[in-house]
Formats: C-alpha cells, sequence, structure tokens
C-alpha cells in the first residue's frame, strides 16, 4: 500500500494529498460497518445498573421509532441516539449529533444533540443540584415538542428487559442506506 512522503502535514506533496483523497472514499465507506460494530460493543461492555445492556436500549428506541412508522432518518438517530455512552459519557448527546449531523436534517441532528437536557424530566428531581426543567431553555426552539416527544416515545421508556426489539442486523441496512450519502448534501440535510 502506498503511504505518503512527509512526517508533518506542512511538508505533504500534491500528490501525497490526493492519495490520501483517493484512500480517504474507501475509508469513508466503512463509516457505517465501523457504527455498527461500536454499537454491538455496547452490548459486551455497557453502564452498569441498568437491567439492560445500551446496545439493548439502542435497539429497544430504534424498534420504537420503526414501529411508529418513523423516517430512515429518525430510526437511524434512535439506534445511534446514546452510542457516545461509552467513548463521551459526560456529553454523548452532542458525540452522537456530530456522527448523524453530516447525514440527516437538522431536526434529527437538534433532538439528538439536545435529549439529554430533555431526559433530565424524568429523573433530575431525584439528584440534589440538578434541574429537571433543563429542557426549558429551549422552549423557543421550533424543534422543542419533537425533543419532548423523542424523549417521551423513544428513550425513557426503553430499558425494558421483555421488549421485543428488532435485533441489530435488522437495523444495518438501513445505518448502511444513511451513511453512504453524501455528507451536507441539502437533499438530506436540507
Amino acid at each position: 500500500m502506498s503511504t505518503v512522503s512527509f512526517t508533518q502535514m506542512k511538508h505533504g506533496t500534491k500528490q501525497d494529498y490526493e492519495l490520501l483523497e483517493k484512500l480517504e472514499a474507501s475509508y469513508l465507506n466503512g463509516t457505517a460497518s465501523r457504527l455498527l460494530r461500536e454499537l454491538k460493543s455496547q452490548g459486551e461492555e455497557s453502564l452498569s445498573g441498568y437491567k439492560i445492556t445500551r446496545l439493548e436500549h439502542a435497539l429497544q428506541s430504534a424498534t420504537r421509532a420503526w414501529r411508529d412508522k418513523a423516517d430512515i432518518d429518525w430510526v437511524v438517530a434512535a439506534l445511534l441516539h446514546d452510542i457516545g455512552d461509552g467513548l463521551a459519557p459526560q456529553n454523548h448527546d452532542r458525540f452522537a449529533a456530530e456522527i448523524l449531523r453530516p447525514y440527516v436534517r437538522e431536526e434529527v441532528t437538534w433532538v439528538v444533540e439536545h435529549h439529554g437536557a430533555f431526559q433530565m424530566i424524568y429523573y433530575a428531581h431525584h439528584l440534589d443540584g440538578w434541574n429537571p426543567n433543563e429542557r426549558d431553555k429551549y422552549k423557543d426552539s421550533p424543534y422543542y415538542q419533537t425533543a419532548v416527544d423523542f424523549c417521551e416515545n423513544w428513550d425513557q421508556n426503553c430499558f425494558d428487559p421483555d421488549y421485543d426489539s428488532k435485533p441489530l442486523a435488522f437495523f444495518a441496512p438501513m445505518v448502511e442506506e444513511v451513511f453512504p450519502r453524501k455528507a451536507y448534501d441539502p437533499a438530506f440535510t436540507g
């Protein structure tokens, strides 16, 4: 395999960057596979204390969205909304939103990015110093109600060990359909 000539980016040549641009296309095509692999790992290493793994939570969320006849962007967003739990536990919502942002419309990204604040309505009153009404600062957003609905219907209720979720393989083709999209294509993000 060819490699670049530089050890510092500022010393790269036109040929180096043309090579990297060519190789990037195949790497980008692997995004869906890497995301699915990360989701699968959340079934093996997960936050303790819940009755289910983070993978099962994602599957329940996506299954509920799919059963509600949500479009593919919402189903994939529901599947990935907590993918940052393992790598960015303090800002998992923003982490997930940044993964989705180049491929789905603004409303979907906004809801995923802010769902952590919207979820606080369900539990923050039990914790000293936490604000259960954190979501109120977003009252003027056109996506406020969508975020309320997302959390109510496809997130807070997805911790049931007896729920009949679709398997990850069921959602894989949807992930594989969304992530090959051209990044920031207005046909999908506009």
